[in-house]
Formats: structure tokens, C-alpha cells, sequence
């Protein structure tokens, strides 16, 4: 999948992705990442759907990835934006060009979790999660 939106294109495609960079964003900057390691980074890409932002120079500018079995289930997780382009709806427009990829799938339940950013979400569809007291975490 390619979308052109003004200035920026989004695209699916994992080999246009800069890990190094994505892991210099999310280890340094981004509350749910501090600290890990690229190896760690590394994997998460290869084992999901990555979308990627760039600018018209070809450089990547904003980052997510889902992980998905693109039938009953996904989860939208490690959205970020550099902070040079953050303010013009980019993380709107890439959490936007998400949810319309996965529409294709007919996925059921499309999961994401956000300490702060609840109402840019919420302009896309994204709702409170019904009945929390059902689900259950398993952690290291």
C-alpha cells in the first residue's frame, strides 16, 4: 500500500523502513520504548505491518507498525512522529491510513494503547475499551 498525502507518502513497504532511525526515535523519545534495543526493534519490524512516512525527499518523518493476523485481531502500537513534523495532523493522517488498510481485513478488534493521545484517536473511530474488567495482561 502507497498513499500520497500532500507532501508526505505512506507506504507498506518494510524494506523502505530505517531501523536504525525508528530505534533512535522509540529508545530516546518515545514513553513506551526508553531504553530498547535495537535487536528488539529489529525483530518487531520483521515480525509485522509496518507503515512508514516520508517526506517528498524520500526520507522517513513518522513511523507504526501493527501486529496482526490480519483476520480476528490487530494491534496499533509504536506510532511516532519526528518532533520536526509533528503538528500539521501527520499522526492523524498515519493512524487514519492504518485503520483504512485494515478495513480490507475485516478485522474485528483493532487494539491500541496511549497514555496521552486519546483524542487524536478518538477523531478516527477509536473508542474507551468496553467492559476493561475482562481483559487480563501477562507480563515478564
Amino acid at each position: 500500500m502507497t498513499a500520497i498525502t500532500d507532501e508526505y507518502e505512506i507506504d507498506t513497504d518494510t524494506e523502505r523502513i530505517d531501523v536504525a532511525l525508528v530505534h533512535h526515535w522509540l529508545s530516546t523519545d518515545a514513553y513506551w520504548a526508553l531504553g530498547r534495543e535495537q535487536e528488539v526493534v529489529e525483530r518487531a519490524v520483521r515480525g509485522s505491518l509496518n507503515f512508514g512516512v516520508y517526506d517528498r525527499a524520500g526520507n522517513q518523518v513518522a513511523y507504526a507498525r501493527v501486529v496482526t493476523d490480519l483476520t480476528t485481531f490487530a494491534w496499533l502500537c509504536d506510532v511516532y512522529v519526528d518532533p520536526r513534523h509533528r503538528g500539521a495532523g501527520l499522526g492523524l493522517r498515519l493512524a487514519a491510513a492504518v485503520r483504512n488498510h485494515l478495513a480490507h481485513y475485516k478485522i474485528k478488534r483493532i487494539m491500541l494503547a496511549t497514555h496521552d493521545a486519546h483524542a487524536l484517536y478518538a477523531k478516527i473511530g477509536f473508542v474507551p475499551l468496553p467492559d476493561p474488567e475482562k481483559w487480563m495482561v501477562l507480563t515478564e
